[in-house]
């Protein structure tokens, strides 16, 4: 989660320096270009290779998606290892702060990413806004992140033998998304992962991004 200029196409939490990526508007006749997010602002694509988005409620066109080269993608992992190093070392209450303040961006502005799932997906508005809904459990159930990561401590399980466990982050981890889902699954995967401390990559499906 990085700072950045909230624009057209992401959502500016003012406290905590959020930026969240929204993708563009969808307008009769217009096509919008939907880009990389790469250290918390948009990075166009240099692969020259890109995918058709279409409203499928009507069959137009309505975006093009860029496609990411082994060295966007080879990009990507520097940055997310970069903020690991750092995000890994933020305190627990930290980690909380931040979600909590994810999870109110994502609902003041469930409508309008329900519509975008819609002119993405094609799935019925009311089916959009349950999969945000669900979505959203999951950002909240991460945000009790410092009960959920308490190791545990067993003394003389063996002669003369303790036993401990902590939990630590992994680093950099990624999710690959199915099309079906493009919030809710994200969601189970991002916040539970930012939560404990790694660096998310995702990689949506191209078909609804």
């Amino acid at each position: 989660l990085e700072s950045g200029e909230g624009g057209g196409h992401g959502l500016y939490h003012s406290n905590i320096h959020i930026v969240l990526p929204v993708g563009g508007s969808y307008g009769v006749g217009m096509t919008t270009r939907i880009s990389h997010w790469i250290d918390g602002r948009l990075s166009e694509g240099t692969s020259g290779r890109t995918a058709p988005v279409h409203n499928p409620a009507t069959g137009v066109r309505t975006a093009e998606v860029d496609l990411a080269s082994v060295e966007e993608l080879d990009a990507a992992v520097a940055s997310a290892a970069e903020a690991a190093r750092e995000w890994r070392h933020s305190s627990l209450s930290r980690r909380a702060a931040v979600l909590f303040a994810f999870r109110e961006l994502l609902n003041e502005r469930s409508p309008e990413l329900a519509k975008i799932v819609t002119a993405e997906h094609g799935k019925v508005l009311s089916d959009a806004a349950g999969e945000i809904a669900r979505g959203l459990e999951n950002v909240e159930f991460a945000t009790g992140v410092p009960n959920l990561l308490k190791g545990g401590f067993s003394e003389q399980v063996s002669t003369g033998v303790d036993v401990y466990n902590i939990r630590q982050p992994l680093g950099v981890v990624a999710g690959i998304t199915p099309f079906n889902f493009p919030v809710m699954v994200p969601l189970w995967m991002c916040a539970n992962a930012v939560a404990c401390g790694n660096a998310f990559i995702l990689k949506p499906s191209e078909k609804d991004p």
